[in-house]
């Protein structure tokens, strides 16, 4: 029972980390380049960034069977390279979680970009500093309360998705079975127990998450 309870929370973790990892790196850079740039047609490029925050997470589960799918030309490339398609697999948990997680960290990084000072850049350019250092010892110092804000939000994000992770990863014990479809599949089989012990789990560490974004917030 110790072993069963513990699989989906472990798994879930291990998801929310590996996808949490992703969209940060991801977060950053984009983030930084769109709190800059000016160019035509970013309006709708922000909205497609932050389509997975309105979306059913089932119509973003369907989206992306569509594109990842065996049918598609990427599926298709996928399976051709690793010798097995991506769907219903470990992959396609960290796939979904990282486009629904995705937002939150675009928009808070790009937020705390937005805040930086363009005059503390400038003399860093003046002092000599290159791109890569500008971005990595000034800005992103400077936008480091936004931008760990976003990262804790991402994760327990990506550690209750429910619906996208179903239906492109599915719901195989010890593979893809999160914390989230346990609990769907212990209360459809009346294992009211275990479902309340998933429950708690999730209430928990999604409460330490929170406290950890409001501490952040509050020392700003």
């Amino acid at each position: 029972m110790t072993d069963h309870f513990w699989d989906p929370v472990i798994l879930s973790i291990e998801i929310a980390i590996v996808s949490g990892c992703i969209v940060l790196v991801l977060g950053l850079f984009i983030g930084k380049f769109m709190a800059k740039a000016k160019f035509k047609g970013k309006a709708i490029i922000e909205t497609i960034f932050l389509l997975p925050l309105v979306l059913p997470p089932t119509v973003v589960g369907f989206l992306l069977l569509v594109v990842f799918g065996k049918q598609s030309p990427i599926g298709q490339l996928i399976e051709w390279v690793f010798h097995q398609p991506i769907i219903f697999t470990w992959w396609a948990a960290v796939l979904a979680a990282t486009i629904v997680a995705f937002p939150l960290m675009y928009q808070s990084a790009k937020t705390g970009f937005e805040e930086v000072d363009g005059d503390v850049e400038d003399a860093a350019r003046v002092d000599g500093a290159n791109k890569f250092q500008l971005f990595l010892f000034v800005s992103i110092p400077l936008a480091l309360k936004s931008i760990i804000s976003g990262g804790i939000l991402s994760f327990a994000r990506a550690l209750g998705e429910f619906g996208a992770t179903l239906m492109f990863a599915g719901n195989i014990p010890g593979k893809t079975q999160t914390t989230p479809t346990a609990i769907y599949v212990a209360i459809d089989s009346g294992n009211m127990h275990m479902a309340w012990l998933w429950v708690i789990s999730m209430i928990t560490i999604s409460f330490l998450m929170l406290i950890c974004v409001q501490l952040s917030k509050s020392k700003r």
